[in-house]
């Protein structure tokens, strides 16, 4: 399974934000949609990922505020990304060793969308749950196939 799997069912809704806008902003945005996560582009350029860790952070840091500190002031610089391509296997390892919860799918430098710890998570299941009832569908019918030998 890939990342483009993922995406195909997730949908490729996108939520992003500038550096330059107010850390209170995209807070304010990220709770208004329920989202843990904002891409930070500029100028059509992937620079940084948003997601409460870095809010989080940024609060501890401010005294339980954010003031009027600006995105790229708590953003993550350094994202890790994946393409369309990456094997699940390989994304579940990177996020793991990183303690990444989301991950930029990028395509060159176009951004394609957003997987997230949850997005694998679960498509690991949906693919065990398949493989499960083909199993049983194939044992349940197996005598059947059997009886002409």
């Amino acid at each position: 399974m890939k990342v483009s799997d993922i995406l195909r069912v997730k949908g490729n809704t996108l939520y992003t934000v500038h550096p330059d806008e107010p850390l209170a902003r995209a807070v304010e945005a990220m709770s208004e949609k329920d989202i843990g996560s904002l891409v930070v582009m500029e100028h059509g350029d992937l620079v940084g990922m948003l997601t409460f860790r870095e809010v989080i952070q940024a609060l501890v840091k401010n005294g339980g505020g954010v003031g009027t500190k600006l995105v790229r002031s708590a953003m993550d610089d350094a994202p890790l990304t994946c393409t369309l391509e990456t094997d699940m296997d390989e994304v579940r390892r990177m996020m793991l060793n990183r303690h990444a919860r989301y991950m930029p799918v990028m395509d060159k430098r176009m951004l394609m969308g957003v997987v997230s710890f949850y997005d694998v998570a679960k498509a690991v299941v949906d693919s065990q749950n398949f493989e499960n009832k083909l199993l049983k569908a194939y044992i349940r019918d197996w005598p059947e196939q059997n009886e002409s030998v």
